[in-house]
């Protein structure tokens, strides 16, 4: 992966986080994350939820299937800067430890208002991708 890719990957702001439950039922929803070069992590954070977060759909997808994909994607209406990327990835919530720890950490450094959350209870996603599809429109023939 280049350069210029891995800083899109770190330096977007929100991505799609796809997943499916143990019948297929597909779930898309959007999230904020931080990549580290290797991993990519999203806080299960006290924003409003209709249910607990052990019930969250998403969790129990991840937990029943943990095969994701994430997109990450730029819009413009100048459509030679179009592009994304589509990492596929094995998913798996951190309830605990330095790893959870680490990601909330990064998570606080790329968004100021993780700063005043208190996310000391709320689980992380960590993403560990299989394969990453990066796509551009200068790249492709219009």
């Amino acid at each position: 992966m280049t350069g210029t890719w891995r800083a899109f990957l770190q330096e977007s702001r929100v991505a799609r986080l796809a997943t499916a439950s143990r019948s297929g039922q597909p779930l898309v929803v959007p999230i904020c994350y931080v990549y580290d070069g290797e991993r990519f992590y999203s806080a299960i954070d006290r924003k409003p939820k209709r249910v607990p977060v052990e019930r969250l759909r998403r969790v129990r997808h991840i937990r029943d299937n943990p095969n994701v994909c994430l997109i990450i994607d730029a819009y413009d209406e100048d459509w030679s800067k179009l592009r994304y990327a589509i990492v596929q990835a094995r998913a798996e919530i951190l309830w605990e430890g330095d790893e959870r720890q680490r990601a909330i950490v990064l998570l606080r450094q790329k968004y100021r208002q993780y700063e005043k959350m208190d996310l000391t209870a709320c689980p992380v996603i960590k993403l560990v991708p299989q394969k990453i599809v990066c796509w551009r429109m200068s790249d492709s023939e219009v």
